[in-house]
């Protein structure tokens, strides 16, 4: 049983969009979520920003990417991008 590998859980996908990309490989994205309030119905937006590894510097500001959950890259990147 030694060296076989357990299927993990999938990883996390998320859209959003780039709204800064001055670090050098690193973008920031802001991914917005919509969702319905349990008790009052009425539809409420949330957002967050993560930041996310980009290794060819290849995304500007206004670009929609996804990113995939990873390993941790550094004290804040633990998202790479996808396109």
């Amino acid at each position: 049983m030694k060296g076989l590998k357990v299927n993990s859980m999938p990883k996390k996908i998320l859209q959003g969009t780039v709204v800064s990309s001055k670090q050098d490989k690193t973008v920031t994205v802001l991914v917005e979520r919509k969702f319905k309030h349990p008790l009052l119905g009425k539809v409420i937006k949330r957002s967050k920003k993560y930041s996310a590894h980009d290794e060819n510097n290849e995304y500007a500001a206004g670009d929609k990417i996804k990113i995939i959950e990873s390993k941790p890259i550094s004290k804040m990147k633990r998202w790479m991008v996808i396109k």
